[in-house]
C-alpha cells in the first residue's frame, strides 16, 4: 500500500511540475546591435546566411529582426524567445562554442567590427499581450516600437488601462497589437517599464490610426477617468518612445 501511495504521489508531483513549466511565462530577449559605418550590410549578411539558422540550432527562436525607419545610428533590432531564463543562457553557451560560428564570425570580420555596441533587454510578456509569434502578413507592414515610462507606482494602472481599453481600440482604429512586455525584474527600470509592438500597413497609416484613436470618444473618456483615479498622468514627461520598423528580408516576421 505504501508503495502504491508514493507511486500515486510522484506521479502527482511530476504532473504539478509539468503544469508549472507549462504555465510559466517564456523568457523574451530585445537585442539593439550598432553598427559601424558601412558595416551594417555585412552585419545583415552574417544573419541571414549563418546567425538566424544557429540560433535555431541550438534552440533559440527567432520572432523578428528590424530596422528602424529613420536610421542614422545604424541599428539592427530583433526579437529572440526562449523557454526560460536559464535555457536562454544555456543556448548561448552552446551557442559562441559551436565552431561554425565562430568561423562565421572571424570570416565576417576580417576587416573589421561589424558590431560596435550590444544593448540587450530581458522580457516577459504580460497577462494582457497576445500570443507572441513570428507571422508574416500577405501585405507588407510597418512595426512600431513602443516604450512607455509609468510615474511613479503607476505600471499596474498603466497595465488596466491596456487591458481593459487600449488595445481593444487599438485594433478598432487598425492598429494590430504584436506583443507587450514587461523587463524582468532584475532590469533596470523592471518596476516602470512597458515595452510593445505594434503593426501598421505603414507609417503613414499608423499615424492617421493614432489620430483617430487619440479622438475617440472612448479613448477620452478611458484616459481622463484612469489619471483622475491616478492624480495624474500614467506615465512621466517625455515617458512615451516610438520607433518605426521595417523588417529585414530575413525576418521570420512580415
Amino acid at each position: 500500500m505504501n508503495k502504491l501511495i508514493w507511486s500515486l504521489l510522484s506521479l502527482l508531483m511530476a504532473a504539478t511540475a509539468s503544469i508549472s513549466a507549462a504555465q510559466e511565462p517564456r523568457c523574451y530577449e530585445m537585442r539593439t546591435y550598432y553598427a559601424p559605418e558601412g558595416k551594417l550590410d555585412e552585419l545583415h549578411a552574417r544573419f541571414r546566411d549563418h546567425t538566424i539558422k544557429l540560433f535555431e540550432k541550438h534552440g533559440i527562436q527567432n520572432i523578428g529582426y528590424w530596422t528602424p525607419q529613420d536610421n542614422p545610428d545604424r541599428k539592427l533590432i530583433y526579437l529572440l524567445s526562449y523557454p526560460s531564463r536559464e535555457a536562454r543562457d544555456k543556448s548561448w553557451k552552446a551557442f559562441m562554442a559551436d565552431p561554425d560560428w565562430q568561423k562565421a564570425s572571424k570570416d565576417s570580420e576580417k576587416n573589421g567590427k561589424l558590431v560596435s555596441r550590444v544593448v540587450t533587454q530581458f522580457l516577459v510578456p504580460t497577462d494582457y499581450s497576445p500570443g507572441i509569434k513570428p507571422t508574416v502578413a500577405p501585405e507588407p507592414r510597418a512595426f512600431e516600437l513602443r516604450t512607455y515610462t509609468a510615474s511613479k507606482g503607476n505600471l499596474a494602472t498603466l497595465d488596466s488601462r491596456f487591458r481593459d481599453h487600449t488595445i481593444k481600440l487599438f485594433e478598432k482604429h487598425g492598429i494590430q497589437n504584436f506583443g507587450y512586455w514587461h523587463l524582468m525584474g532584475d532590469q533596470k527600470g523592471a518596476d516602470s517599464t512597458l515595452i510593445y509592438i505594434l503593426a501598421h500597413k505603414s507609417k503613414e497609416a499608423g499615424d492617421a490610426s493614432f489620430k483617430a484613436f487619440r479622438e475617440d470618444p472612448d479613448w477620452v473618456k478611458a484616459r481622463t477617468e484612469s489619471e483622475k483615479n491616478a492624480g495624474g498622468p500614467l506615465t512621466v514627461d517625455k515617458g512615451v518612445q516610438s520607433v518605426y520598423m521595417n523588417p529585414t528580408d530575413y525576418s521570420p516576421t512580415k
